[in-house]
This record gives structure tokens, sequence and C-alpha cells, in this order.
């Protein structure tokens, strides 16, 4: 059973990992982004997107982390 979810596991990484390189190959057209008047450098539109998915991944955890935290002070003070 253990090796049947090892290898479902892998399975679904594999095919995580051609979505992923199919969607890089398909959209290397350059983009340059303007915001608040800082123009950012033309870079292709899959390693913007691919980008803005890691720093999501790293705010979205901390985030989690930093919210439970404030919650578990304010319920530890209310006993």
């Amino acid at each position: 059973m253990r090796n049947l979810k090892r290898i479902l596991l892998g399975l679904f990484v594999f095919l995580l990992a051609l979505l992923i390189l199919a969607f890089v190959l398909e959209n290397q057209q350059s983009v340059s982004l303007l915001f608040l008047g800082l123009a950012a450098p033309q870079m292709p539109v899959s390693l913007l997107m691919v980008l803005a998915l890691l720093v999501g991944m790293l705010i979205g955890p901390l985030l989690g982390w930093f919210l439970g935290r404030s919650s578990r002070a304010v319920r530890k003070r209310l006993t």
C-alpha cells in the first residue's frame, strides 16, 4: 500500500512538471509590467507567472502561521 502511494505521488509530480513545462514553452512572448510608474524589464510571461506562484507559495504559509500565532495568543489571554 505504501508503494502504491509513492507511485501515485510520483506520477502526480511528474504530470504537474509536464504541465508546468508545457505552460512555460507555450508562453515565451516578452512583456513589460508597469506598476506605480515603475517599469520592469521585459521578460517572458511564463517567468512572471512562475515568480508570482512562488511568491504566493511563500507568503501564504507565512501569513497563515502569523495569523494562527496571533489568534493563539488572544485565546491564551482570554483563559
